[in-house]
């Protein structure tokens, strides 16, 4: 595979204005662990090896705050730090020890378009587990954008990532063997669209799903399977007006896949899906897919 200086999508901080529900709702319902606590950021854990994979933070309304990514080496984390800042990023903090629970080594910066973007490496990892109908990790991050050509040249260009397909509305990007580990779509604002989590397979993402309609919560889209990807989904909106997605089976690709452009992503009218199943999605989903915006306080 392309020799990336991002290893891997890590994690996102979303902040929000009822923290004790918001983790009330990751931990008793979406299936994630508290990890740590710290100046008022909840850290939570999925299963998988990262030390945590979503941070909440009290805020005044709901939005991302940062996303944060792991690179490959010490030296990786530099050069990007050199890259991000001669592209015109704003420097919110230099390379040096991080101060979070997870340590290691960070930086972050700003992007262009608005997004705070952490890059992170010697973070604390654990060990492994699958546990079925609970997330492993992320899976990818969705990023609103008013342009998505500039935003995805910057990602190819600056950060080193390769694009993987282009549908009408969509870039899909890579960083390792997974199909997609960002994706950006094209919208009337900048700001989150929506977080994946990984699930273990088909059957997780379908007890899962289970799971949230016991607890109250209606799927917003699914569960079908997407296209560029080729990955199970079922989306819902949490309590703050986050959009998440329980997400399986994404296609693994390496430097022989050829990226597909607008007119290979073309379904029949009516379906939204390739299997043909997955119903419309719901105003309300689309709405919150349009609701989070980016944090405009330094990261």
């Amino acid at each position: 595979m392309s020799d990336f200086s991002v290893a891997a999508l890590r994690s996102v901080e979303i902040t929000t204005p009822h923290p004790t529900a918001s983790v009330d709702f990751y931990t008793g319902v979406w299936g994630l662990d508290v990890a740590a606590e710290a100046d008022g950021t909840v850290y939570l854990a999925a299963t998988g090896g990262d030390f945590h994979v979503l941070e909440l933070t009290p805020g005044e309304t709901t939005s991302l705050r940062k996303v944060s990514f792991r690179t490959r080496s010490r030296e990786d984390l530099h050069r990007l730090f050199e890259r991000t800042r001669r592209a015109g990023c704003e420097v919110v903090s230099v390379p040096a020890p991080s101060p979070a629970p997870s340590g290691g080594e960070n930086f972050v910066v700003r992007e262009p378009q608005g997004c705070a973007m952490e890059f992170v490496h010697g973070d604390r990892t654990k060990a492994a587990r699958v546990v079925a109908d609970r997330p492993e990790r992320l899976a990818h991050v969705n990023i609103n954008s008013v342009d998505v050509e500039k935003l995805a040249a910057f990602y190819q260009e600056t950060l080193g990532f390769r694009l993987s397909d282009r549908s009408k509305l969509m870039a899909f990007l890579c960083c390792n063997s997974d199909h997609h580990a960002v994706v950006l779509a094209e919208a009337p604002r900048n700001g989150l669209n929506h977080v994946a989590f990984l699930m273990p397979d088909l059957e997780s993402v379908m007890r899962g799903s289970g799971r949230m309609l016991d607890h109250g919560y209606p799927i917003g889209w699914g569960v079908g399977r997407h296209g560029p990807g080729d990955n199970v989904f079922a989306y819902f909106v949490d309590p703050t007006g986050a959009v998440i997605e329980y997400t399986a089976e994404v296609l693994q690709i390496d430097d022989s896949y050829v990226a597909k452009g607008p007119g290979d992503w073309v379904w029949p009218p009516g379906r939204t899906d390739q299997w043909g199943i997955a119903p419309p999605k719901s105003d309300a989903c689309k709405t919150a897919q349009l609701a989070v915006p980016f944090t405009t306080a330094r990261a």
